[in-house]
């Protein structure tokens, strides 16, 4: 979701980048690219952003990096 009643936030990495034909497998659970990494991480950030009805994608970056897009709504959904 984007628009005037979410916030975009995009995080820029600058380590070694994503491969394009692994970047819609990136947050799916127990998918690591790190020897000592659980393959978490991303998994869990993709249930905290759309718990909040929100929406998280990656993008490759040239020439390594990585960005990390999420969207959040701009107000607490259900409060008032």
């Amino acid at each position: 979701m984007e628009g005037a009643d979410h916030v975009l936030t995009l995080v820029r990495d600058s380590g070694v980048g994503l491969d394009y034909e692994k970047v819609d497998q990136i947050f799916n659970a127990l998918l690591t690219t790190k020897p000592e990494g659980t393959g978490m991480g991303l998994a869990i950030c993709r249930s905290i952003v759309e718990a909040h009805d929100g929406l998280i994608w990656a993008s490759p970056a040239t020439p390594h990096e990585a960005v990390l897009h999420f969207t959040l709504p701009a107000m607490a959904v259900g409060k008032s």
